[in-house]
């Protein structure tokens, strides 16, 4: 992007999911099978841009994490895509691996920003010990 022309392109974030949302169109355009789980993972690509968008221009913090809430969401959905692609073996390993280190950093971020706009109450990370 050369030009800003509205606050949430400042966003590393917004610059970021829209490095994905490329990602996964030069990943897609060369599987030579129509599947439903393309066509999510298009969808879900794109929905956490325009999510972050959206929020971004919300003027409380409660309207605004509602919107990055969305858009993490759809991170998540697109690593659950590529899972499923690697299981159908429609993309190898090693592609899944690229796509799902953009996601860590874009969930990373999603969850610094909701935390910075919120009034929730987070815990302290902590190890959890199972024991049966």
């Amino acid at each position: 992007m050369s030009e800003v022309y509205f606050d949430h392109e400042k966003l590393k974030v917004y610059q970021k999911s829209l490095e994905f949302s490329g990602w996964v169109t030069d990943n897609i355009r060369e599987i030579q099978i129509k599947n439903s789980i393309i066509d999510q993972l298009d969808r879900a690509s794109s929905s956490i841009a325009l999510n972050i968008a959206e929020g971004n221009g919300k003027f409380t913090g409660r309207d605004r994490c509602r919107y990055l809430d969305i858009s993490r969401g759809s991170a998540l959905e697109c690593s659950s895509c590529l899972d499923i692609m690697v299981v159908k073996r429609m993309i190898e390993k090693s592609v899944q691996v690229q796509g799902k280190n953009i996601l860590k950093e874009i969930v990373s971020m999603l969850v610094g920003l909701i935390k910075a706009s919120s009034d929730r109450a987070y815990e302290n990370q902590t190890e959890y010990n199972s024991t049966s």
